[in-house]
């Protein structure tokens, strides 16, 4: 029987777990041991229910183009609770002066695939309109090394197009900069397209030629009926119960002939090989004896704290909200919020009709310092901003506060490098896994998929399965 530790009960160490538990049980000779230094699991997928509304606490839903989570949502017998966004009622705005401006329709993430809503939008300056006329004629040409996503934004666009849409739109994902995420882990696509096309917006028009006519749109985020942490609960009712320990820190994990040993508490024990399903600076710290080069890689990936604020509001509230989804705050606005979602607008099942759901986004990399700041302190700032942003003046019903302190990795320039001396440092230490955020993907979809490709490849290194052909996966989150 050989015997798996997974560090960190997240979304990616328990998809690990869930991939071993899945082969155990098939006849696999294997087991596994979850390690959770704090009292519950599922790390940031939280969600609460308050007067009788949905409130998440991390992730309200993931991106429907990629599988994975919604694949381990069908695994786990939850294909029927899966739903889509309103994208019926799908409108996004920026702040823009002060004032909420639609973005226009046909442009996909920053880039404009429609002329004339372009044309006519109050979102833009002639001088950004006129970036975007000479960027179809952009020759095509790849780029001799990494660089930032507002560099190669603005080689487009123009600044403008960094301040209004690349910069907002990022730190509401990664709640990083423009200025300092690498485009090839970030936006690895854009990068593709601008090796082959030239032009940004005749790519993304040639892409959607190929598209089959027939195809249905599918909703662009999908979630669950009862909240994301569904998914953990689903996937903890199929995991042994004895495996899986709860208030345990590991101190550190040593590499021994023929397998690890890992010491939690008072405790050591030996294992066959460890899946540390953690941030990447938590993995360095558990690494630094097996490895210091290893460690020192690991820890160069920096992360950044974000804090979500719940509000919730009646009737009266709901009914003078603007259409739509919510809005995004550029750096150049001033404010502390970097975004807002109406959650009774993008999905059903989350709030009574008579009740409304705001959750609003504050810390990135401009503000991790308010991670200090008291609750009280920070739903004033956010209630201040609110009533200068859309004249919102009434009291809250309910308000929740979550704290997420180096949450966001952030995939600076020269990432996928990184990875590249990160993964033959591993291979150096036989039985070892990493999985997390930190690597290849932000989102639960590829959390989930780097926490089930650990689990397949230690289980390949034990001679336990078939090694499979990689496959090709998008770095953006």
């Amino acid at each position: 029987m050989k015997r798996i530790a997974i560090i960190g009960s997240g979304i990616s160490g328990l998809s690990a777990a869930f991939t071993l538990e899945e082969r155990r049980r098939a006849g696999v000779p294997v087991e596994y041991v979850v390690f959770e230094s704090g009292p519950r699991l599922g790390g940031v997928l939280v969600t609460d229910r308050v007067d009788g509304c949905l409130v998440e606490a991390g992730p309200d839903s993931f991106l429907t183009e990629k599988p994975w989570a919604a694949d381990l949502c069908r695994r786990v017998g939850l294909a029927d609770q899966l739903i889509g966004s309103n994208d019926a009622d799908r409108k996004t705005y920026i702040l823009v002066k002060g004032k909420l401006i639609v973005i226009p329709d046909g442009l996909m993430f920053m880039v404009p695939t429609k002329i004339l809503p372009t044309v006519f939008s109050p979102l833009f300056s002639l001088s950004t309109k006129l970036h975007m006329a000479r960027e179809w004629f952009h020759p095509p040409g790849k780029a001799e090394a990494d660089e930032t996503v507002a560099s190669m934004v603005e080689r487009h666009y123009g600044p403008e197009m960094v301040d209004r849409l690349a910069d907002p739109l990022l730190s509401g994902v990664y709640g990083g900069e423009a200025a300092q995420l690498s485009v090839r882990a970030v936006l690895p696509r854009f990068a593709e397209m601008e090796a082959k096309h030239g032009s940004l917006g005749r790519a993304m028009l040639a892409a959607r030629r190929k598209m089959p006519a027939a195809t249905p749109a599918r909703p662009l985020f999908t979630s669950l009926k009862d909240g994301m942490q569904q998914l953990v609960d689903a996937v903890v009712a199929r995991l042994s119960a004895a495996a899986l320990r709860t208030s345990t820190p590991v101190q550190s994990i040593q590499p021994q002939t023929g397998g690890w040993l890992v010491s939690a508490g008072y405790v050591s024990d030996q294992f066959d090989a460890v899946i540390v399903a953690t941030s990447a600076q938590a993995a360095a710290a558990l690494l630094q004896s097996a490895s210091a080069s290893l460690a020192s890689e690991l820890g160069a990936i920096q992360y950044t704290s974000s804090i979500t604020v719940n509000l919730g509001y009646d009737q009266q509230v709901r009914s003078s909200l603007p259409p739509g989804f919510g809005f995004l705050v550029p750096r150049s606005e001033g404010k502390q919020m970097l975004a807002a979602t109406f959650v009774h607008n993008k999905f059903p099942h989350r709030a009574p009709e008579d009740r409304a759901l705001l959750r609003c986004f504050v810390g990135g990399a401009r503000n991790e310092q308010v991670l200090q700041a008291p609750d009280e302190e920070i739903l004033r700032v956010v209630r201040a901003e609110l009533r200068q942003i859309i004249g919102l003046t009434a009291e809250p019903l309910f308000t929740r506060v979550y704290k997420w302190k180096g949450a966001m990795a952030q995939y600076g320039v020269g990432h996928l490098e990184r990875l590249e001396r990160i993964d033959r440092l591993r291979q150096q230490l036989p039985g070892l896994a990493l999985a997390g955020n930190g690597y290849r993907g932000i989102g639960v979809p590829d959390c989930v998929r780097s926490g089930s490709a650990s689990a397949s490849d230690v289980l390949v290194f034990l001679g336990l399965a078939e090694a499979e052909p990689p496959a090709k996966v998008s770095q953006s989150a």
